[in-house]
């Protein structure tokens, strides 16, 4: 079993799913999520975390602020609105498809 095909094509939008819920919490920087996505147990790298951020942001779902000046300045990002909007639609599908899959398990 390829596990970088399937953290690629599958698990891309659950670790979408954790950065929103975080953000819902408090503010989320980088380097505190790859640790709580590893702790997870999913391996990202910040090659893949800091670009899905990014977009995140540029689909309007969280809003970055930079502390610091220089290119490894700290980015505090900040859950949305539109962000918010997007967490409840997710946790809608997911516990749907929670649901179904435990359905069929019995």
């Amino acid at each position: 079993m390829d596990e970088k095909l399937i953290q690629r094509e599958m698990l891309l939008a659950l670790w979408k799913a954790h950065i929103l819920h975080h953000a819902a919490e408090g503010p989320v920087v980088g380097q505190w999520m790859l640790r709580e996505l590893r702790r997870h147990g999913y391996d990202v790298s910040p090659g893949t975390l800091y670009p899905l951020l990014g977009r995140m942001e540029a689909h309007g779902w969280m809003r970055c602020e930079v502390n610091g000046r220089g290119p490894r300045a700290r980015k505090d990002y900040y859950l949305t609105e539109r962000g918010r909007e997007v967490l409840q639609c997710v946790r809608g599908f997911v516990n749907e498809l929670y649901a179904e899959i435990n359905e069929s398990e019995s």
